[in-house]
């Protein structure tokens, strides 16, 4: 999920939020530090710390603040502090949970917690539909090597990977699970990838909801329509989804031209299926009015929040 769209505005509600992390991260500076020194990728578990934190401002932008004149993909220059912090720390201390639980401790993140989807050091792998098989999440993200007009047939962890031991009892103890957004298979799924998820849903009770994206993204969502999302979730997830929230109004074709210059990747909106109705579809305006095809994140947050007291 996308820290500041979810786990942000939800800490204003009277919840205990954990957020899990796919731990497939390999490129930029994340993909450095985790080759040269044989540590667990940081970059994102370190974003939901920070959007989980009780810390004084001064901290939080520390964690987000940049050094160093490495240059990176995606116009990145320098290391992020919180992705170091957080490696370094594991590096010295031998262990990644201790690191993390260093990293709760600096950032002040106390009734909340940011958890690894799998401890495994693993990489995400992708087969696609012509029988294919891609390496590295970067690529998966942002295909280079690979024709991104085809689809992905699916996604797998190389080497397998065992679930988080304290992601399982999280999942299985939660009133609510909430899936997205963010990128679909490189991001989302990957969650949903390591070995006791499916056993972990199966036993669980709580309500499952599935945020969906307003955006296909070229080499992952190519022509996806709000039920190719649902079924693809619950085939990883093995257990139907209770609600699934999806952006009901159009988008012009001017905002779309204007959200493609600064994000290349976007295609079309997501296809918004006839007969999506009933309890388990939520359809509601979903984004700003500013145009900016960003999530009104206020109102995502209110309406999971009244899921959950359902």
């Amino acid at each position: 999920m996308v820290p500041k769209v979810v786990l942000e505005p939800l800490r204003k509600y009277p919840v205990e939020i954990i957020a899990v992390t796919s731990m497939t991260e390999g490129g930029g500076s994340t993909g450095q530090l985790r080759n040269d020194f044989n540590v667990l990728p940081s970059g994102d578990i370190s974003r939901h710390l920070v959007a989980l934190s009780g810390a004084p401002q001064w901290k939080r932008d520390l964690f987000y603040s940049r050094f160093g004149r490495e240059k990176f993909s995606g116009g990145h220059v320098g290391h992020r502090f919180g992705t170091v912090f957080i490696s370094l720390a594991e590096h010295f201390l031998g262990s990644f949970e201790k690191a993390l639980g260093f990293a709760h401790e600096f950032l002040e993140v106390k009734e909340h917690k940011a958890l690894p989807a799998t401890t495994n050091n693993v990489q995400l792998m992708a087969e696609l539909e012509n029988g294919e098989i891609i390496e590295g999440e970067d690529e998966i993200d942002v295909p280079k090597k690979h024709k991104p007009g085809l689809r992905i047939r699916k996604v797998f962890l190389k080497p397998k990977a065992r679930i988080f031991p304290p992601v399982r009892s999280a999942i299985i103890g939660a009133d609510l699970i909430v899936l997205g957004p963010g990128d679909f298979y490189s991001s989302t799924i990957p969650c949903l990838l390591p070995r006791g998820v499916k056993e972990a849903f199966r036993k669980s009770k709580a309500k499952k909801v599935f945020i969906c994206n307003t955006i296909t993204k070229l080499g992952e969502t190519n022509g996806f329509s709000v039920l190719d999302f649902v079924g693809e979730i619950e085939s990883y997830i093995g257990v139907p989804l209770d609600f699934v929230v999806y952006h009901k109004n159009g988008i012009s074709r001017k905002e779309i031209e204007k959200y493609k210059r600064i994000n290349r990747s976007a295609l079309k909106p997501v296809r918004v299926d006839e007969g999506l109705s009933g309890r388990k579809f939520i359809g509601e305006n979903l984004l700003l009015k500013t145009g900016s095809l960003n999530f009104n994140s206020e109102k995502l947050a209110k309406i999971i929040f009244n899921l959950c007291r359902q």
